[in-house]
């Protein structure tokens, strides 16, 4: 009687399997037409994201605002203590202000900089400690209602002009994007 129910079960479990294999690629081909609309939808959002040069722009539970970049710089900090760009320097001074209702943590070096070919770029966060008398971008921890001011470092090649920012509240946010024209 035992083995009865056990090939009992293993048939019903296989008729089941087939079942469900069969309505997953039925509901894939009737959603064809549904995947292409949320991909549409995703880049209209993404879209819909981007801001400009002193505009607040959101993501998670920080408000982020770029006051200005300025590119070219080829060292920051003193004369004893610095660091000298590989290409050049672009300083971002970004207000950032936690919105939620739990302390964040911002990290400088969780931002991105993009060149117009989509050349990414990556935050420079040691370059960044000389450029911020605080340490305002690393690793700072910002109680809800509270804001700090920094400045962002990226290291990016002579005669590269940055386009756009994507600021990100974490590491794995979705990020929000900034155009810097």
């Amino acid at each position: 009687m035992r083995k009865t129910t056990l090939i009992a079960l293993l048939a019903t479990a296989l008729i089941g399997l087939g079942c469900g294999a069969g309505a997953t690629d039925e509901a894939g081909d009737a959603s064809g037409g549904d995947v292409a609309a949320k991909s549409e939808d995703k880049k209209a959002e993404k879209a819909e994201k981007v801001a400009k040069v002193g505009d607040p722009a959101r993501d998670g539970k920080f408000e982020f605002t770029v006051k200005s970049t300025k590119c070219g710089v080829r060292k920051v900090g003193s004369d004893l203590l610095g660091a000298k760009a590989q290409g050049q320097f672009c300083l971002v001074t970004l207000k950032v202000k936690n919105i939620g209702k739990k302390s964040q943590m911002f990290d400088g070096s969780s931002q991105k900089a993009y060149a117009a070919d989509g050349t990414e770029y990556s935050a420079d966060g040691a370059a960044a400690i000389y450029a911020n008398e605080n340490a305002e971008t690393f690793l700072n921890d910002i109680n809800p209602g509270n804001q700090v001011t920094g400045v962002v470092v990226f290291d990016i090649p002579k005669g590269v002009k940055l386009t756009k920012l994507e600021l990100h509240d974490s590491p794995f946010s979705g990020g929000v994007t900034v155009a810097l024209n």
